[in-house]
């Protein structure tokens, strides 16, 4: 794939994980790279997103409590989530968009037990 992740995994309610994308072999340059996430039953929702300038946004479910970050030589995006409670268990999807398709990658499970 061309967008690939890691770093899911099982934690503890009020524990941390950091997911990691990278998007090295997606051309052209990625403008908006993201993380969204899906839960069973639900549709896929925005976590976190930060443009090339470093611009950010976040779902008001996770502020203050999720980072996103992002290397533009690397073309890689983390996702640093703290705090975490049983309602963010999903899987994890990073997006990449350029001027000419969005990419995704394969997902990753991330489960938090009370």
């Amino acid at each position: 794939g061309y967008l690939v992740e890691s770093g899911g995994g099982l934690v503890q309610a009020g524990g941390s994980l950091r997911l990691s994308c990278d998007g090295s072999r997606v051309f052209p340059v990625i403008n908006t790279m993201g993380w969204y996430r899906q839960a069973p039953g639900k549709q896929r929702e925005l976590v976190a997103t930060v443009t090339r300038g470093g611009t950010t946004n976040y779902a008001d479910s996770v502020k203050g409590r999720f980072t996103i970050s992002r290397d533009n030589d690397k073309n890689t995006v983390d996702l640093q989530m703290n705090s975490l409670k049983p309602e963010d268990t999903a899987v994890y999807y990073c997006n990449g968009e350029t001027v000419i398709r969005d990419y995704w990658g394969q997902g990753t499970q991330v489960t938090v037990s009370s």
